[in-house]
């Protein structure tokens, strides 16, 4: 059960990795618009999507990029949780 649970935890990492890049791109301008930042709008945005929809912008700041990110790590320590009980 081992080598599931580092694969899970390494692409839930990786996941949020690709999230703060693609955060961090909105202050570049023409960032987002590059063969990079499509691809990662392609993996991102359907998960951001839900939380920009609840969660208004705060005057120029957008902060459901971080509420993501924290959701995220709450579904991780699940998992560690629920990996726990399979051991």
């Amino acid at each position: 059960m081992g080598l599931v649970e580092e694969l899970v935890f390494r692409l839930v990492s990786l996941y949020q990795w690709a999230i703060i890049i693609y955060i961090l791109m909105s202050w570049f301008p023409g960032a987002r618009e590059s063969s990079i930042g499509q691809f990662l709008a392609s993996i991102v945005k359907p998960y951001l999507d839900p939380f920009r929809k609840i969660i208004p912008p705060l005057g120029m700041i957008d902060i459901s990029g971080l509420v993501a990110l924290i959701t995220l790590q709450f579904a991780r320590s699940g998992l560690v949780v629920l990996f726990g009980f399979f051991r």
